[in-house]
């Protein structure tokens, strides 16, 4: 039997998936339980991100029975920032309720996310408890958030989670893209809006394993990425001047050292490798600083195209 029409629908649920045709089914049922009784009307949004195992059809005989629920399909494999982007296009409701599918969580608590968020938050970010997945991801898990709440200076258990709630206007007042969206969490943040956590269980299934050297490099990358672009967006010479700066002083002091040996006639300097050192931080460290002048001077060219504040309220 259809359901009513979700041309007023209070809550988008969005849910990427990807070769998920054995498993949608049961999420969506237990998904739509879930949140029958929630009091908000709903509409559901799969994204398939170019499945190759016969998930849209599973979807198109979902969408038959429920009208709804709504599906994007991808002409080719973009990744989970490119599938929320086109989820939310499509979406209506001012809530937005996220799930990936590569995570298989219980879509029993997404109710208490809901109620979290309209309590006092502007995006709830999931956090995976307990995981089911395998001792690797965990360890890997652990090691990223330690390192990315550091220097993020945040307190998120699981920021890559791949499950969120937020209101509309959070989502509209960030950018995100590749993998910048596993820190969506953390730019909301950055934007001044109260991000706070809830536990939801992973439920057992097939994980991806995170086994490969490069992706480690990549999310060590993209921490220094988020770092870069929520902190120096508008003032690039604080961070490539002040780097530059520590070179070229150390490259200074090596010739300066080397000079003072060869003038004293302390032996000779050619062929030293510290000479090579010196003179190459020397012109490392020009280099960062002009180019960090070279950023500030775009900027400042650009700087009324960039928005880099967020308004609470006006009252007049």
């Amino acid at each position: 039997m259809n359901q009513s029409s979700s041309s007023a629908a209070d809550v988008s649920v969005i849910v990427s998936l990807y070769n998920a045709r054995d498993t949608i089914e049961k999420f969506y049922t237990e998904l739509n339980n879930s949140l029958k009784n929630s009091g908000y009307s709903v509409e559901y949004i799969f994204v398939d991100d170019a499945s190759n195992d016969g998930t849209f059809d599973v979807l198109h005989s979902l969408m038959e029975k429920d009208n709804r629920v709504r599906i994007v399909r991808m002409r080719s494999t973009f990744g989970e920032a490119a599938c929320l982007d086109a989820g939310l296009k499509y979406s209506k409701g001012d809530i937005i309720v996220y799930l990936s599918g590569r995570v298989n969580v219980d879509p029993a608590k997404i109710p208490d996310f809901i109620d979290k968020l309209k309590g006092c938050s502007h995006l709830v970010s999931g956090w995976r408890s307990p995981r089911q997945d395998s001792t690797l991801n965990k360890v890997v898990s652990k090691i990223f958030n330690f390192l990315a709440n550091i220097f993020l200076k945040q307190k998120l258990h699981d920021i890559n989670s791949g499950i969120f709630v937020a209101k509309r206007e959070v989502l509209d007042n960030i950018s995100f893209y590749g993998d910048l969206y596993n820190f969506i969490p953390v730019l909301a943040a950055e934007k001044g809006y109260k991000v706070t956590e809830e536990k939801i269980a992973q439920l057992p299934g097939s994980f991806r394993n995170s086994r490969y050297p490069k992706e480690y490099v990549q999310r060590i990358l993209d921490i220094i990425t988020v770092i870069f672009l929520t902190r120096y967006t508008k003032k690039p010479i604080h961070f490539l001047g002040f780097v530059g700066t520590i070179f070229s002083a150390v490259g200074i002091v090596i010739e300066g050292y080397l000079f003072i040996y060869r003038i004293l006639g302390m032996g000779p300097i050619a062929g030293r490798p510290l000479l090579i050192l010196g003179a190459l931080l020397l012109v490392i460290g020009i280099q960062m600083i002009s180019i960090g002048l070279l950023g500030e001077m775009i900027i400042f060219t650009h700087a009324g195209d960039v928005k880099e504040y967020n308004i609470e309220e006006i009252i007049n």
